[in-house]
């Protein structure tokens, strides 16, 4: 089900007796996704803000030659324990569960979401969480959508992007765009990461050999290599 929202309110005059309807409006609120790249002596970031401010800026940090004892964390995101959120309650147009995905798009302010098989070409978020406004969601989530009755909200979908290892994404720097997932061979894609492997316990980039995107608030990192 595509739900393209965006408000209206029209009146219709009956006996001398005014009708009137609001439909609710979808809204996006993303969060920086920020890259710490891992270059002896050199700092790369890639904000991740498409539509909307951002509230976080990531900072490269150098190489780290210590061994580390964390562990890698499984081929997907299916069972990172970060992603497992809560139903804290509030309501959407779109049906959609914890650990289902959605393709999310528009605009901040008219923002379309349906639902896609997460790992698809059509996903790029991953939903791991509700709540019945969208700051009740984890502050490292990538993204949040939520719709407003009459400007008041009704309910928020938190999100990730919806990694897959092995697989690459296209994770613009700027303007509107949200992530897109894309072949890893194309010679089109720009801003592509792929994924190499997901961490937990950890928030640090050291962790990953050439650097990846950090959730800190809910400690695991995903790591990633530049394609293009």
């Amino acid at each position: 089900m595509v739900n393209n929202l965006s408000s209206a309110a029209r009146g219709v005059a009956d006996e001398g007796v005014t009708l009137a309807w609001m439909s609710s409006e979808g809204h996006a609120t993303m969060h920086a996704l920020s890259r710490g790249f891992l270059a002896a002596g050199a700092a790369l970031t890639l904000l991740f803000a498409a539509g909307c401010s951002s509230s976080d800026a990531g900072n490269a940090v150098a190489a780290d030659t210590t061994t580390s004892s964390t562990s890698a964390a499984p081929s997907t995101t299916d069972d990172v324990s970060g992603q497992e959120g809560i139903d804290a309650g509030g309501s959407t147009d779109i049906d959609v569960e914890i650990g289902q995905c959605v393709k999310l798009g528009g605009t901040m302010t008219a923002a379309t979401i349906e639902n896609a098989e997460c790992g698809s070409t059509e996903s790029n978020y991953k939903v791991i969480a509700k709540a019945e406004e969208n700051e009740q969601c984890p502050t490292d989530v990538n993204q949040t959508y939520y719709e407003t009755l009459d400007g008041v909200e009704q309910g928020a979908l938190c999100l990730d992007v919806d990694w897959v290892v092995d697989g690459c994404m296209s994770v613009p720097t700027g303007g509107i765009e949200e992530p897109a997932r894309v072949d890893c061979s194309d010679p089109s894609a720009t801003d592509v990461e792929q994924v190499t492997e997901i961490k937990t316990g950890t928030a640090d980039p050291n962790e990953c050999p050439e650097g990846g995107f950090a959730y800190e608030s809910r400690q695991f990192v995903v790591c990633t290599t530049t394609i293009s």
